[in-house]
């Protein structure tokens, strides 16, 4: 996958739980593995919105492109 997803990144700058992050932006804590996991096929804007509210970043801070090898 080109994307890579740094979800745990920002929550380890947060000190923030999985379960916190997840009830705070409104998901699942097992959505939030699939996007941790780099599983997610697609996120929409206000879910992306929302992460970056609570996690108080950019998209950029969370999403990275990664050519394939």
């Amino acid at each position: 996958m080109a994307i890579v997803v740094r979800i745990d990144v920002e929550l380890a700058k947060a000190k923030m739980s999985v379960g916190e992050f997840a009830e705070r932006v409104g998901l699942t804590p097992a959505n939030v593995a699939v996007l941790k996991n780099g599983r997610a096929k697609a996120i929409r804007f206000s879910t992306l919105e929302a992460i970056c509210r609570v996690l108080g970043c950019q998209p950029g801070d969370i999403l990275e492109w990664v050519e394939d090898e």
